[in-house]
């Protein structure tokens, strides 16, 4: 297998692991990286809840801005209408989206408009936090222009109050960034131990997440309750950039690459639902979209173990039949090549 790293990449794949105000504290109070890490970098501790009370903002904004924080950090309130997983955006952008290296949310902010290579066209903030409701909350994103749209966009840009649109120096904490390469080629009966020791304990032994009074309170990593076959954590390395620097909870850092990169690819290789671009055919949606995102997943693949080949169904979760309607919108057709 070919590990692609990147080490500064935003990974909105919208997903709230509990407490993550409590770790967005223990990572905030970290400083022993900070001064060579961010060398020459921008670093931006976006505001709290608190500062936007004490603001001077108009009254309305800071409701929207209110309202924006809650469905970020409850999207299980548009279940069954906009979301069809166990999913809260929070579950993978920590500490209410706030969190370094666990892709905060503000970099979106100040860097869009800008081309992605996902669906290889510009897109904006709206679009983009549409992407993440149509993959990894495996759902249909609210209307552009949507009062929950308006106020989700409002919560990300709050965030990013006094950062620089299009920083002309790389982001502090950007993203997952993958840890090294490991030693040995990420292996699935390692990471099936790793998993099992270090992540069982919350997200259980079948990947099947931690639920109380009907309400989870940590993620199911697959199956139907995770993230589609098109959210950006089905890839291996963002994965396992999520896992090293978050993970388990509260312990930043602290499981070893290898360990990263093995349990990555045992959680990576397995079932969740379908990749909302899927065509009919697992090997043709995964030769198509392999070059912009699939060539980096184990979408398509073999699993040695047992010959089962990934993303070979017509399962789409809770959602069923129902087509996002963002996914394979093309735009500016009518702009010349040049």
């Amino acid at each position: 297998m070919t590990i692609y790293r990147r080490p500064l990449v935003i990974a909105l794949t919208g997903c709230s692991l509990a407490f993550g105000a409590v770790y967005a504290a223990t990572v905030f109070a970290q400083p022993e990286e900070r001064p060579d890490a961010a060398l020459n970098m921008l670093v931006h501790e976006p505001p709290t809840m608190e500062d936007l009370e004490n603001s001077e903002l108009h009254p309305e904004l800071k409701k929207v801005i209110r309202y924006g924080h809650d469905l970020f950090t409850n999207t299980q309130q548009l279940r069954g209408e906009n979301v069809f997983n166990d999913m809260n955006c929070s579950s993978c952008h920590l500490g209410e989206g706030r969190v370094p290296f666990s892709a905060p949310i503000w970099p979106a902010a100040i860097t869009l408009p800008d081309f992605r290579g996902k669906n290889q066209h510009v897109n904006n903030l709206e679009e983009r936090i549409a992407g993440c409701f149509a993959y990894s909350m495996n759902g249909v994103p609210p209307e552009y222009g949507s009062d929950e749209m308006l106020a989700l966009s409002a919560y990300h840009q709050w965030l990013a109050t006094g950062a620089p649109m299009y920083p002309d120096k790389p982001i502090y904490g950007r993203g997952f960034p993958a840890p090294d390469e490991p030693a040995e080629e990420p292996d699935y009966a390692r990471g099936e131990a790793a998993y099992q020791e270090n992540c069982s304990i919350c997200h259980q032994e079948d990947g099947s997440g931690h639920y109380e009074n009907g309400e989870y309170v940590f993620p199911a990593p697959w199956g139907d309750g995770s993230n589609n076959w098109g959210a950006g954590i089905s890839r291996v390395e963002t994965m396992a950039g999520f896992i090293y620097q978050n993970m388990p909870l509260g312990q930043p850092r602290s499981l070893s690459d290898q360990d990263a990169w093995d349990i990555a690819y045992y959680i990576n290789s397995q079932e969740r639902p379908q990749d909302p671009r899927y065509t009919g055919d697992v090997a043709e949606t995964a030769e198509r979209f392999g070059p912009t995102f699939h060539n980096r997943s184990l979408y398509g693949q073999t699993r040695e173990h047992d010959g089962h080949v990934l993303g070979d169904h017509d399962n789409f979760g809770e959602k069923g039949d129902i087509k996002p309607w963002n996914v394979g919108m093309p735009r500016f057709e009518n702009l010349s090549e040049e």
